[in-house]
């Protein structure tokens, strides 16, 4: 590859952060954006636990991130597939998750070791929304540029796997777990009135589930009845 290949390929990477690429070049992305995507991936998996002794040799690795993006794409790929968007693409779509992987190099910041304990925790809830709420909306965008579906499906489609994880994370009662270690938090007890945040946001997950469930199907069944029309 060509040193004018690779730094096409990286102006590519810094056009999907920004929302600015086109439908055409987000169709366009290869094996070179995927290869830039794991290793980018990789190196904020290894920044998240850089500075963090008490976790093993796996998390220091950053294969946990690599091996995550693979399922989360895989996830949402059949999610939305039976709502027929227009060229779907599991390939494509985790080569744009790992794209998004830059933002989560906020993690790799050392607050722990600037401020007090409770300060830090509070910095880095701080960091987890920034790169939460950064990653949700290139994910719609890149729905709305890609799969030409209507917007009520795009809402639907992103926000029933959120509600899905919100609520199977919550029956195996693994929230709290996956809350501090998204966030990097060292302490529980700095962090009460966050988690109770997430808990009344787990308590409307439940209560939007079914909706957005029954939704989903009929969008669902729209769909495939305008493709059986249009055979």
């Amino acid at each position: 590859m060509s040193s004018s290949e690779e730094f096409g390929i990286l102006q590519t990477a810094a056009r999907v952060l920004t929302f600015r690429c086109k439908r055409e070049e987000l169709l366009a992305l290869h094996d070179g954006h995927l290869n830039l995507g794991l290793v980018l991936t990789w190196l904020v998996g290894v920044g998240r636990y850089w500075d963090n002794s008490k976790v093993g040799l796996f998390q220091h690795s950053g294969l946990g991130s690599v091996i995550y993006v693979f399922l989360l794409s895989l996830f949402l790929w059949l999610l939305l597939m039976p709502l027929r968007p227009s060229a779907w693409s599991y390939r494509r779509l985790l080569t744009f998750i790992t794209l998004t992987a830059p933002p989560a190099v906020l993690y790799a910041i050392p607050v722990e070791m600037i401020c007090g304990i409770e300060t830090a925790n509070l910095i880095n809830l701080d960091f987890l929304g920034i790169v939460a709420s950064w990653r949700l909306a290139l994910l719609i965008w890149y729905l709305c540029q890609v799969t030409q579906l209507h917007p009520a499906r795009i809402a639907i489609g992103v926000a029933l796997p959120i509600i899905l994880l919100i609520t199977t994370l919550t029956v195996l009662n693994l929230d709290k777990v996956v809350f501090d270690m998204m966030g990097g938090f060292r302490e529980h007890s700095a962090f009460d009135v966050s988690y109770g945040v997430l808990m009344a946001v787990t308590l409307y997950s439940w209560k939007l589930f079914l909706p957005l469930l029954v939704t989903y199907l009929f969008f669902v069944w729209q769909a495939w009845k305008s493709a059986d029309r249009a055979t």
